[in-house]
C-alpha cells in the first residue's frame, strides 16, 4: 500500500465527467478516478474548507462516526475490476466497511484521515509524470484553485486548465 494525496477535482471534457486526481506521496505517479458530480462537489467543498449551513452526506457520516465513538483511521483503495475502483473504510476497533473511492475520499478529507492505495491498483491505473513535466501538473493545480464547487453542478462545467 502506498499513501496518496488528493490533488483535486476537475471535469474531463468532452464527456463532462468529473475526476478526482490523487498523487502518490513521495512518488511521481498520479491516479485519476472518474467520479460523480455530487462526490466531486463534496471533495471540492472539503478541500476549500466550505462549511455548509446543514451537513451534507459526508459531513453527516463523519458526525455519526463521532457519535458512536468510532474514528476513520484510514481509507484504502483496494481494487480495480472492469474499470471500477473499490475502496474500504478502516474504522477504529478493526471495523472495515466497503465504500466507493469517491465517498471514502470525501470522508477522509473531512476527518484528516490518510488515503492508501494497493500497489497493484497503482501499477495498473496510475500515470507516471516525471519531475520535468511537473509544470503541467502545476497548471492543473492552478486550474483547481480557480474553480468552485458550484462548477460541478449540472450544466456548470469549468473549462480546461491549459
Amino acid at each position: 500500500m502506498r499513501q496518496l494525496d488528493v490533488v483535486g477535482v476537475r471535469v474531463e471534457m468532452p464527456s463532462n465527467q468529473p475526476i478526482v486526481l490523487l498523487k502518490e506521496a513521495g512518488g511521481e505517479r498520479y491516479l485519476p478516478i472518474w467520479i460523480g458530480a455530487v462526490e466531486a462537489t463534496a471533495i471540492a467543498f472539503a478541500q476549500q474548507g466550505v462549511v455548509p449551513a446543514r451537513p451534507l452526506t459526508h459531513d453527516l457520516l463523519r458526525d455519526v462516526l463521532g457519535a458512536v465513538g468510532r474514528e476513520l483511521e484510514q481509507v484504502r483503495i483496494t481494487g480495480l475490476r472492469d474499470g471500477v475502483f473499490y475502496a474500504e473504510l478502516r474504522l477504529s476497533g478493526g471495523v472495515e466497511v466497503s465504500s466507493r473511492p469517491s465517498d471514502a475520499i470525501a470522508l477522509a478529507l473531512r476527518t484528516a484521515s490518510p488515503i492508501f492505495c494497493a500497489d497493484a491498483v497503482l501499477d495498473e491505473a496510475a500515470i507516471a509524470i516525471p519531475d520535468e513535466q511537473e509544470d503541467e501538473v502545476e497548471k492543473f493545480r492552478e486550474f483547481l484553485d480557480s474553480i468552485s464547487p458550484e462548477d460541478f453542478e449540472a450544466g456548470g462545467a469549468p473549462g480546461s486548465p491549459t
